[in-house]
């Protein structure tokens, strides 16, 4: 693997024939959760089990916490006094302050991405926060941009404009995960999300797993069966 910056944000790429991102294969690229490190996901690649002319890139968010790293603050004190309280996180009606900073990052980190690895098949996609952000920025690109979109443990952040959006990327193939006892994202949120996606006319993989915030290994065969699909080469034409 190797290092780069690309859209002012400090990546990981691997995979490809070199292992450092090389060849003309599929680009995936994942964005981690709030408060994890910018190297959180690259285990993924290897789990994933993809074929290896897919490469992977995984950047780290541009705000450093001091313990981890985050796409926009979030208010932990809030998220907590609800958890203890017993009431499921709110969801937002208003793009929450430094989501549209974190998009311009991610757009310019692509177009980056498509000068340095050429314009192979893109899969975008991430965990929790990671996610939203996945999902925010495939929705506002032009349709066609990505061959996937992977949406772990995420939520439904401004219902109104996503949905709104959502008709014209209905030919998207979206993968979606939750935890039915996600304790920081509530599992109904993402079963929204998903409902929403599925009546814009997108084709979704759902995968619902007994617990928490996180990537169980349901999830990481599940993933690795839409990239294998979404990232596919298709064959030539059968002669006649």
């Amino acid at each position: 693997m190797r290092e780069v910056t690309w859209g002012g944000l400090d990546c990981i790429v691997t995979g490809g024939s070199d292992r450092q991102g090389g060849g003309d294969g599929p680009v995936v690229v994942l964005l981690h959760g709030f408060g994890a490190p910018g190297d959180d996901l690259v285990s993924l690649a290897p789990a994933f089990r993809t074929p290896r002319e897919v490469r992977y890139v995984f950047p780290a968010a541009p705000i450093d916490l001091g313990w981890g790293r985050a796409w926009w603050m979030i208010d932990m004190e809030r998220l907590q006094r609800e958890q203890a309280a017993g009431r499921p996180r709110q969801l937002s009606e208003q793009a929450p302050e430094g989501l549209i900073e974190a998009r311009a990052h991610v757009v310019e980190l692509l177009a980056d991405l498509k000068k340095e690895l050429g314009a192979a098949p893109l899969v975008l996609g991430g965990f929790s926060q990671g996610a939203m952000l996945s999902c925010d920025v495939a929705l506002r690109s032009p349709p066609g941009t990505l061959a996937g979109l992977v949406l772990m443990s995420g939520t439904f952040l401004t219902p109104a404009e996503w949905t709104a959006l959502m008709p014209r990327h209905a030919s998207l193939p979206v993968l979606m995960s939750h935890g039915h006892d996600d304790p920081l994202l509530p599992f109904a949120h993402a079963v929204l999300l998903r409902d929403a996606w599925r009546a814009a006319g997108a084709q979704v993989d759902w995968f619902e797993f007994d617990g928490g915030h996180g990537i169980p290994e349901s999830v990481v065969v599940g993933v690795s069966r839409f990239l294998a699909r979404v990232t596919a080469t298709p064959g030539p034409a059968p002669s006649r």
